[in-house]
């Protein structure tokens, strides 16, 4: 299996630690956001479950840039063969 090194960027890393604190942050903007952290300085990767996810909020129009960024950088972190 093709393993992808990227990690989670300081910048994304605040901006999820900035949004699981925020008691009104979305359900899934707080699910993209311990995805993102849980990926930082480590070589985890996406799962199959959490990709998905990411690949509809960018998809979508309803969700705005915090949480498309979040997805962006979740997506970016996913296994290269799927």
């Amino acid at each position: 299996m093709s393993k992808n090194s990227k990690e989670t960027s300081k910048s994304v890393g605040s901006l999820a630690s900035e949004v699981l604190r925020n008691p009104s942050s979305s359900a899934i903007q707080k699910e993209l956001a311990g995805s993102a952290l849980s990926q930082s300085h480590s070589n985890k990767q996406t799962g199959a479950d959490m990709e998905s996810k990411a690949s509809h909020v960018l998809q979508s129009e309803k969700y705005n840039d915090t949480t498309k960024t979040l997805a962006a950088s979740v997506l970016s972190q996913s296994n290269k063969k799927r």
